[in-house]
């Protein structure tokens, strides 16, 4: 995986394009600025615009050519941000540490996955919000007319309802849908797509 997007986002110039995703962008306005991690934040679109907004952010990635890309545009832009090189499985942030999360299109399989976000709940302060935008399995059917439009092709690693709720058990849900969206996100990130949307907050 990691040679796949230090290949992708060294042959592609702002694969996911500069401007934070839309969602993300909406959530985090509703917040007051604190400390969020953003993982497999690429090249770092969303914690740029994060800090840009007052947030004192951490991000991490597998890729190493994304996070020089991130480091790089951060300074272009006048922010700092700490962007760890590392393995979700590596995760090592201490329990109860972020205001927020943001998980904006990080797809893992479905047993990585769920240790994963249950690891993300147990960093949160209480009263600490996770934003997730990611890729419904209803997905599939527009991926497959549209490869621009993104996401992964194993379904294991496309979201549900149902499966999001699991992993973020003890949460209080703020918003929870399935909808079908027009992403507009570099180039390939392009087209109608299914989404799953998420907030939750600790409680």
């Amino acid at each position: 995986m990691k040679n796949f997007w230090d290949e992708r986002f060294a042959n592609n110039e702002s694969v996911y394009g500069e401007e934070p995703n839309q969602f993300f962008e909406e959530q985090l306005s509703n917040l007051e600025a604190g400390t969020i991690l953003l993982p497999a934040e690429g090249e770092g679109r969303n914690a740029i615009y994060a800090a840009k907004s007052g947030w004192d952010v951490s991000a991490f990635d597998t890729s190493k050519v994304g996070r020089e890309n991130a480091l790089k545009r951060a300074e272009q832009e006048n922010v700092v941000i700490d962007y760890k090189l590392q393995d979700i499985m590596d995760f090592d942030y201490p329990n109860n540490n972020f205001d927020a999360i943001g998980l904006v299109f990080s797809h893992f399989p479905s047993n990585i996955r769920t240790k994963f976000h249950r690891k993300l709940v147990d960093s949160l302060k209480i009263g600490g919000h996770i934003i997730l935008e990611g890729f419904s399995k209803n997905h599939l059917q527009f991926s497959e007319k549209n490869p621009n439009a993104g996401g992964p092709r194993n379904i294991d690693m496309l979201f549900d309802t149902a499966s999001i709720l699991a992993d973020f058990r003890g949460l209080e849900i703020v918003l929870i849908e399935e909808k079908i969206v027009h992403l507009s996100e570099g180039e390939f990130h392009q087209g109608e797509s299914f989404v799953v949307r998420v907030v939750g907050k600790r409680v």
